[in-house]
């Protein structure tokens, strides 16, 4: 849906809404179009996640569009010849063959082509397009904070397709809404990566969308910003630093919760850090900033909906109950195996401190022939040619480099002056996180990410073997689920 100038109730749904149920924007492809527009047409908050999605959009192009939604979306793109452009690179009618390899995409640098700008704002414009296609109902999108330098571009496609709320975490997402006052002003687009050096600190990644497109932007309404955090203390930093009016609510995401989680405050008897007293958020004290939340982590569960209302949470974020069901974009023979299992009782879901590039703790599901086996991580070769997790630095000749701990150790350490210690336990999360849906590259292992708790599955499914909807996951949620045959 295309923005019109002064759509006060559209304004106002934005700031009135408050949903029981946060679908949380979950890993490379898992929170697709399909689960947040079906979420979202059921009176809850449906959550694209627009994590390297340009990456995606890139290979179910050139795997033949099945269904033609991608360029169904395209053709309301505003900027049509840019749309042209990325189906000219990107998409093979029929399919590519399964012998052939994807076309790379290039990695993302200070300077990006043109040609990765427009995929970009296009692939994350037909995410968010198709994800409100049909209905009236709100739509949100997730970008992790880390994956710096495609934001400009990616915040700018989003919002062309009138998305309604950006949700933002691992990191402290405090540019976001300076960003989406330029994208919704028609002015240039600046957001500021870090860099590690003595003389450089940081570099602007700059976007003038209509130099870039040859034209004025539609007339584009600010979607609501909501934070993902887990402490008080953060969410007192941004209310204190941001304009008024700049955060819509938040999330308050537990140590439970999957994916990235903040790392621990507190420490154990030996002095090493461990989830503990420190990381128990006191939800009070997040009431009393005064602004709607909703509380991620292991609260999947009629129950535990109603204690967050309890608390004077507006509700739940639930990820990893919607990971599972149908709609999810999870490549669906990992999905069923992850179900037995968790039906069963018998998944082990163990908090990584060492596998992500980024420094932050990652929730690992342990399963045959992913990287939670030491004997899968140890036989991959070690390659970083998706780039989005990479820190920049500053070269003795005082330009900016790319450095991944989870790229080759020789690369790392000797060529770019890496810390060797940095690359221990690390892995390539990019490749194995789209691995886990079904667009990865058939020699990378996959990754899967969920959270701590998978009680609900039994309530959901008649036996190991069964499956059930998002409708399903929402009505029990709710209290309203009703048994059903077993499929």
């Amino acid at each position: 849906m295309m923005w019109v100038e002064n759509d006060l109730w559209q304004k106002e749904a934005i700031m009135e809404f408050k949903p029981k149920i946060i679908q949380g924007g979950m890993g490379v492809g898992i929170s697709g179009w399909l689960l947040a527009r079906t979420v979202s047409m059921l009176g809850q908050l449906g959550t694209v996640s627009g994590v390297i999605y340009e990456r995606v959009f890139a290979r179910m192009l050139q795997m033949g569009d099945p269904g033609g939604h991608l360029r169904r979306a395209l053709s309301h793109f505003p900027f049509p010849e840019h749309a042209e452009i990325v189906l000219k690179a990107f998409f093979v009618e029929g399919g590519k063959s399964e012998d052939t390899d994807f076309k790379p995409v290039s990695v993302f640098t200070i300077n990006p082509p043109d040609l990765l700008i427009s995929l970009t704002v296009c692939a994350n414009f037909a995410l968010v397009w198709l994800a409100k296609e049909g209905h009236e109902n709100l739509i949100s999108i997730n970008w992790l904070e880390k994956v710096a330098m495609s934001h400009v571009y990616a915040i700018t496609g989003a919002m062309l397709a009138g998305v309604d709320y950006i949700t933002m975490g691992a990191g402290i997402p405090r540019q976001i809404p300076g960003v989406i006052n330029a994208v919704a002003e028609g002015r240039t687009v600046k957001y500021r990566v870090p860099v590690e050096g003595k003389n450089i600190k940081g570099h602007d990644m700059s976007f003038d969308p209509e130099k870039f497109f040859g034209g004025k932007l539609p007339s584009i309404e600010k979607p609501g910003f909501v934070p993902i955090i887990a402490s008080v203390t953060l969410a007192r930093i941004l209310i204190g630093e941001l304009p008024e009016g700049s955060i819509y609510g938040f999330v308050v995401e537990e140590p439970t919760a999957g994916g990235h989680n903040a790392p621990p405050r507190s420490k154990n008897e030996d002095g090493l850090k461990v989830y503990g007293p420190k990381d128990e958020v006191d939800y009070p004290k997040i009431a009393s900033c005064g602004l709607p939340f909703w509380i991620g982590g292991s609260k999947a569960s009629p129950e535990k909906l109603k204690w967050a209302l309890s608390v004077g949470a507006a509700g739940i974020q639930a990820g990893s109950i919607f990971a599972l069901c149908e709609e999810s974009g999870m490549n669906p023979r990992i999905r069923a195996e992850i179900r037995r299992l968790g039906f069963g009782n018998e998944l082990i879901v163990k908090t990584d401190m060492r596998i992500s590039p980024t420094g932050f703790p990652f929730k690992v599901v342990k399963l045959d022939g992913t990287l939670s086996e030491p004997e899968v991580y140890k036989a991959r070769n070690r390659i970083c040619n998706q780039g989005a997790l990479a820190t920049l630095y500053e070269r003795p000749d005082g330009t900016i480099g790319y450095r991944c701990p989870a790229e080759p150790r020789e690369k790392f350490v000797s060529i770019k002056g890496g810390d060797t210690s940095e690359t221990e336990g690390r892995g390539c999360l990019c490749n194995a996180l789209i691995k886990a849906c079904v667009y990865g590259d058939e020699r990378e292992p996959p990754v899967i990410t969920l959270g701590d708790d998978v009680s609900f599955l039994p309530a959901l499914m008649a036996h190991a073997g069964s499956s059930y909807s998002a409708e399903d996951a929402i009505n029990y949620l709710l209290g309203t689920l009703k048994p059903k045959p077993p499929r």
